[in-house]
Formats: C-alpha cells, sequence, structure tokens
C-alpha cells in the first residue's frame, strides 16, 4: 500500500488487481494532487477501507477473492462515502450490478486520466469541497469536461436555534430536514448516500413536477454531457428502497416525479 499525503486532499484508496492499470492510475491521480492507498484485490481493499478511511473509493468490478461488486456491498453496509466503479465491460448486467451494489457512478475502461479526475471530482463535490487542480501541461484537460471548481455539494445556513424551522419538508410521513441533512419515513431515520440525498431533495423541491433524466443528470451528477441515464434509474431504485416504493413515480418516457401529499 502507499502511503497517505496530506490530509488537506481528498485520499483515494484505489483497488485494481491489474499492476500496471493499478501503477499508471496511481501516479496519473497524484499528478493531480490525489493521495492514493492502493490494494490488489477486494479483500485487501477491504482492509485499506478500514485502516485508512479513505473519502473515496475507485475499484473495478472484477477482482480476486472479493469482486469489486461484493466489495461495494461490505463497505456500503458501515460507510456512505463516494464510491466509483471501473470495468473494462459495457454490458449493462455488469454496469447496472455495481450500481445496485451502492457505487455512485462508473467508468469504462480505457479512460484518460482528465476523464477519471473530471468523474472524481463530480462525485466529491456532493459532499465536500474539492481543490481545484490546474492540468498539468504534459496532460491538459480537455475544457469539454467540467473539472469543476471548488463547490459544496449541500450548502446550508445557520439559523437562531429557536427559529422556527422552514427546512423541513413533509410528504405523507417523510421528513427531509435541509439544515441537518437527515431524511426520517415514519419517524424513522433513513440513511441515504451523498447522490441519494442530493436526489432526493431535488425531488422534494419541486413535488408534482415531473423531473427529466437529463434535468437530474445535470443536477445531481453535474454532468452537462451525455451520461448514461441508467445511473438515474438504477439511483431512483434505491432510494424507492429506502423511503417507500409509491413515493416516486416514473412517467414513461420523460422521468420521474414525487407524489404530491394527499
Amino acid at each position: 500500500m502507499t502511503p497517505a499525503a496530506a490530509p488537506a486532499h481528498p485520499h483515494i484508496l484505489l483497488v485494481e488487481d491489474d499492476e500496471v492499470i493499478r501503477e499508471a492510475t496511481r501516479m496519473a491521480l497524484e499528478r493531480y494532487g490525489f493521495p492514493v492507498t492502493t490494494a490488489a484485490d477486494g479483500l485487501e481493499g477491504l482492509e485499506a477501507f478500514h485502516a485508512v478511511r479513505p473519502d473515496l473509493l475507485l475499484l473495478d468490478v472484477m477482482l480476486p477473492l472479493l469482486d469489486g461488486v461484493g466489495l461495494c456491498r461490505r463497505i456500503r453496509e458501515e460507510s456512505q462515502l463516494p464510491i466509483l466503479m471501473m470495468s473494462a465491460r459495457t454490458d449493462p448486467v455488469d454496469v447496472v450490478s455495481g450500481l445496485e451494489a451502492g457505487a455512485d457512478d462508473y467508468v469504462v475502461k480505457p479512460f484518460e486520466s482528465a476523464v477519471l479526475v473530471a468523474r472524481i471530482r463530480t462525485v466529491l463535490r456532493r459532499v465536500r469541497v474539492v481543490p481545484a487542480e490546474p492540468a498539468l501541461p504534459e496532460e491538459p484537460v480537455d475544457p469539454a469536461i467540467p473539472v469543476a471548481a471548488s463547490a459544496v455539494a449541500v450548502p446550508t445556513a445557520a439559523v437562531p436555534a429557536d427559529a422556527p424551522s422552514s427546512a423541513l419538508r413533509s410528504f405523507d410521513g417523510m421528513q427531509v430536514d435541509t439544515d441537518s441533512m437527515e431524511v426520517r419515513v415514519d419517524g424513522h431515520l433513513v440513511p441515504l448516500t451523498p447522490t441519494e440525498l442530493r436526489l432526493l431533495l431535488e425531488f422534494t423541491a419541486a413535488p408534482g413536477i415531473v423531473l427529466e433524466r437529463s434535468t437530474l443528470l445535470e443536477r445531481v451528477w453535474d454532468y452537462d454531457w451525455g451520461a448514461d441515464t441508467r445511473v438515474v434509474d438504477v439511483h431512483v431504485q434505491r432510494l424507492r428502497a429506502k423511503i417507500g416504493s409509491g413515493r416516486i413515480e416514473t412517467v414513461r418516457g420523460f422521468g420521474y416525479k414525487l407524489r404530491r401529499p394527499a
């Protein structure tokens, strides 16, 4: 495993069994300022996760001992950290399996390092400030790819402790507090990943309004270029499983909407 670097930068755990790809990816990420810890198989990756507590997990789907989907599920049992999966296979079953296991997004190998960094930054922006690193001269970033300036995923405003809450959104037994970023269903706290939470915030901000998949990709995933809408579909399925399947309706040919309270 490579040693951790400065904590000011998001720390990435890279789990990849191919030594050439693993080292090339590690060096590319470190050139962009990310400290990286590496692991060569799923079990080593699980140990490294517990040892270093990274800010983001970047893992291959096909891993020995414990595959990427299994590792993703194991980590999701105890953490909501961002997870980005890598795969050389574009089979929809592989993609959907990774997303259903809890991954926030995926990238298909082979990929340009600038593209990978752009995807990492968009995932990290949902949960924390990401330092804006300039592109290296030898690897200029394509201007069409939004390798984002620093931003806070979900800004909150400080309010007096005795002030009435205007940040509480209630929908037939579901409450979304946009100050504490907590979601409760029938009084029970529901743990959501940062991506699931941002998706739910979009729905609760416009109950009854149909949100197209492309709109959700732009607002939640920060993708203003073509992307795979299966990412949206799978995350909506995961969100339904947590808050109740009847709360989010599918509008065929358009997108999704949150059911208005009766």
